[in-house]
This record gives C-alpha cells, sequence and structure tokens, in this order.
C-alpha cells in the first residue's frame, strides 16, 4: 500500500514541482493538497502541465483535522506559517518536511535573521537540518525534517569537502550565487516581470540575505573550528530555473590546500562524495541547464596558485534539489525507502 501525503500551501512552484515529481513516485500518493488563495480549484487549472497526473485534485483550504492520519505532510509555506500549523500536526501526522525556513534554524538566529521571535522554539529540535549528503544519519534519526533552502544547498555542497577536512579557513568565505527568477515564487512582484528581469542581473540582500545564517550553520556543523563566516551575495538572473555558486576560500595555516592543487582536490571531492547518488564532481566548470529538472548537483574545486585561493561552484535546479527534490529525498529516508526512488539524476538539455 502507498505511503499517504498532503501538501500543504501547494499551489507555488515548489508546490507543482512536488507534485511534479510525487506523480512518478511509486510508493507515495498524494491525497490532499491545501492553498488556502485557490481553495476550490483544481490543480489542473492551475498548472495545466499536471492534468494527466491529477485531473480530479482540487485545492482545500488548510484544516489539521484533514490530515489525521497521514504518512506524511511537506509544508511548502511562506517562513512564518509552518511554525503556526506544526502544533497541531504533529500529533496528527507521522512525518513532516518543512520546505520553508521556520525549523532550519536555531531560534534565537530565526529571530536574528528574520527579525520576529519564533512562534514555537520548542519544537525546533524536533526537525533535522536536511541536507542528506552531509547530514544523513541526522536526518535518520529524526522523525521530521527541516528542509535546506536552495542557495546553501549550492554553496553548502560546493565548500562542505574543503572545511570538513580543514584544508580552508572557516572565516573568511564568500559566497557568490545566481539564481533563475523562478527562486523569487509565483505571486507577481516588479522584479519577477518578464521586462525588469529579462536582460538584467541584479544583487540583492546585500549582507543580511537570510540564507547565510543556514550556510554558516551547515559548514559550522562540518568545520573543526565549529563555526564558519560567509559573506553571501545572491543574484537574479533572467533564466527560469537553476542556481549556480561561485564560493572562494583562504587555505589553511599548513599548506596542505596547494600541497594537492586541482588535481588533489578534485580527487577529495570525488573521495567525500563517492557514493552520492546525486552529486557529481566534474573536471570542468558545472552548468546550471545540464541540472535543469532534476536531484542531481554538479560541483569542481580549483587551487589558484597565483592568488592562494580555493575556488569551488556548485551547479543545481533551484526547484528540485534546491526544494522539493531535496524534499522528497528526505521523505523517501523518513519512510525507510530508497533514497532516489523517484529522483530524477540527469537534466533536460536543450
Amino acid at each position: 500500500m502507498a505511503y499517504r501525503a498532503a501538501i500543504v500551501g501547494g499551489s507555488g512552484y515548489t508546490g507543482a514541482e512536488l507534485l511534479r515529481l510525487l506523480a512518478a513516485h511509486p510508493e507515495i500518493e498524494v491525497v490532499h493538497v491545501t492553498a488556502d488563495s485557490n481553495a476550490g480549484a483544481r490543480v489542473a487549472e492551475l498548472y495545466p502541465s499536471l492534468v494527466a497526473a491529477y485531473p480530479d485534485l482540487v485545492f482545500h483550504p488548510f484544516d489539521a483535522a484533514d490530515l489525521d492520519g497521514l504518512d506524511l505532510a511537506f509544508l511548502a509555506l511562506p517562513h512564518g506559517q509552518s511554525q503556526r500549523h506544526a502544533g497541531a500536526l504533529l500529533g496528527r501526522v507521522a512525518h513532516l518536511v518543512d520546505i520553508g525556513a521556520d525549523f532550519r534554524l536555531p531560534a534565537a538566529s530565526y529571530e536574528q535573521w528574520y527579525g520576529e521571535a519564533h512562534r514555537a522554539p520548542e519544537l525546533i529540535g524536533r526537525f533535522a537540518f536536511g541536507l542528506p549528503e552531509l547530514f544523513r544519519d541526522d536526518v535518520l534519526s529524526r522523525a521530521h525534517v527541516a528542509n535546506p533552502g536552495c542557495y546553501p544547498t549550492a554553496a553548502s555542497l560546493a565548500l562542505a569537502p574543503l572545511l570538513a577536512a580543514g584544508l580552508v579557513e572557516p572565516a573568511g568565505l564568500i559566497v557568490d550565487a545566481v539564481s533563475g527568477v523562478s527562486g523569487r515564487g509565483r505571486g507577481l512582484s516588479a522584479p519577477s516581470l518578464y521586462s525588469e528581469a529579462n536582460e538584467n542581473v541584479s544583487a540583492y540582500g546585500l549582507l543580511t540575505h537570510r540564507h547565510t545564517a543556514e550556510m554558516e550553520l551547515a559548514l559550522g556543523r562540518l568545520s573543526p573550528a565549529g563555526q564558519a563566516q560567509v559573506l553571501f551575495t545572491p543574484h537574479l538572473v533572467p533564466m527560469t530555473r537553476g542556481i549556480l555558486a561561485t564560493c572562494h576560500a583562504r587555505p589553511a595555516a599548513g599548506g596542505e590546500a596547494a600541497r594537492l592543487g586541482t588535481d588533489g582536490l578534485l580527487a577529495h571531492y570525488r573521495q567525500f562524495y563517492a557514493g552520492e547518488p546525486f552529486v557529481a564532481v566534474l573536471d570542468q566548470p558545472p552548468a546550471t541547464k545540464a541540472t535543469a529538472g532534476s536531484n542531481a548537483v554538479h560541483v569542481t574545486v580549483r587551487y589558484d596558485a597565483r592568488t592562494g585561493t580555493v575556488l569551488a561552484i556548485a551547479a543545481e535546479d533551484n526547484l528540485v534539489k534546491g526544494a522539493s527534490g531535496q524534499a522528497l529525498q528526505n521523505a523517501n529516508l523518513l519512510l525507510g525507502l530508497p533514497e532516489t526512488l523517484g529522483l530524477p539524476t540527469v537534466g533536460l538539455v536543450p
């Protein structure tokens, strides 16, 4: 019998991507989907691409009682919303995967970066930080998962092999990343308009982007120093899907990174990610198009002897590995299913 799942907040891009992926999943059946702003509408009306899989599925207003006894619920809600509902759902649903930001950070960090107090700090410890390639054991030890953000997934996977081996300084890490417009969501906003986004590249969230805290959390857990410091600058670029994170780090004292050089660092990355089905270490620079529609992350690394700098780059689809695909990857782990079930590793080209 299939596991029965709900999507709470299913009318945005993340919810639609979950529906697309789950339509091909042999063990999870979507039996309920909510969207207060589109309650009463059929899923296929909002997303005609899903009509073959969900011809009659209807969006419902949120009511926790409607989720009683389900095996799984994905929370695809804006930050601040999951913490309002999680308390009522934890006793009704066996596993929650929160794709929003509410349970990723300690309460103090959440308040610092989001500018408001957390409404359910007592629940944060019940959620694992769901980046399986780095924290799989943590995911397997909890019943619920906080899915990382799109930018932290790319940046953390790019830099993790360096931090974990103490090859670079944990302070002074620089992450410059570009994202497609779908990362802004489906809501109407001026930067998302075609005439604004087309033929334009713009930086935003300078010095204060909230995903900085997740990068520092993940990389700090890996670093022998127990902490990391990141300067993060995101950019919006005129494409629909994709994130490319270009990361810079200073070699740690002792010169091991210089001794390894580019060839040695690439070998280290391949060993670090050996057996990881969704991470490919490339000799050539990664490209977002190669990961589009897939749960794959493509990474590479270089040592620049001229400037004494380590350069690491990662490419991913922000809606799949950066959101809904990773959520399904975590759900597979929670349910004891093969981690790759229902998840593509091959991108759409051209």
